[in-house]
């Protein structure tokens, strides 16, 4: 013993906290772990196909449609079959503009006022997975905006006396004489790119921009004909 320093010896009774973790300790209750209580997968499989499904119909209706191509009026840009993508807030967050494909009310009234409220939920279900195509809705290019004068002369399209390029046209289409016609505020005019086989704003006039459901911006399907539109 060195002089001066006081040692002290550890007291044999003196123990240390007993570790929770070692298996002989006692842990107290709440440093136990609670156990997840699991639904049996008869119930969980349901619930989640349930919630997808809402998700599904949620993004359907308010964010991106998934819409089936049925007919040739906008060849060869799309071809029966294919499936787009519809970008539903496009045109609340900007404007509509030339070139845009577009999707809209059907301007002839057809609509679905006399469906069960079971055939619109199943038909709403199928169209947010992409297995159906909306009964009333169209899909064309927008040709002419508002306060616009548009006419067809000599198989070309004028818009306020001047041509415009039409890159996206089906090889061969020819299209009668049309107009002028001066298209009113709040309204578009569209054609589809298949102009011998199109029903549109030659038939049924310019559409009101707020029938307009959204901008497609895609083929997403099949693989092989992917691109932007």
């Amino acid at each position: 013993m060195v002089p001066g320093v006081s040692v002290h010896e550890p007291d044999e009774d003196r123990s240390l906290p007993a570790d929770p973790y070692d298996e002989g300790a006692t842990a107290r209750p709440d440093l136990k772990r609670k156990r997840r209580k699991q639904l049996p997968f008869w119930l969980e499989l349901p619930l989640l196909v349930l919630v997808a499904l809402v998700v599904a119909v949620f993004i359907k209706t308010f964010l991106v449609q998934a819409f089936w191509i049925p007919s040739s009026s906008m060849q060869e840009t799309l071809q029966i079959n294919d499936r787009v993508l519809v970008n539903k807030l496009a045109y609340r967050l900007g404007d509509i503009e030339r070139g845009h494909v577009i999707v809209f009310d059907d301007p002839r009234g057809t609509g679905n006022d006399d469906e069960s409220v079971i055939d619109s939920a199943v038909r709403n279900v199928a169209e947010a997975v992409g297995l159906s195509t909306p009964r009333s809705e169209f899909i064309k290019r927008v040709i002419g905006l508002p306060g616009e004068t548009v006419e067809i002369r000599d198989n070309a399209v004028f818009i306020d006396g001047s041509p415009i390029l039409e890159p996206y046209l089906k090889p061969g289409s020819r299209v009668a004489d049309f107009g002028p016609t001066t298209i009113p505020e709040g309204h578009v005019f569209v054609m589809g790119d298949n102009r011998n086989s199109s029903q549109d704003s030659r038939f049924f006039g310019p559409i009101p921009t707020d029938e307009v459901v959204g901008r497609a911006f895609v083929i997403m399907w099949p693989i092989s004909n992917w691109a932007g539109l």
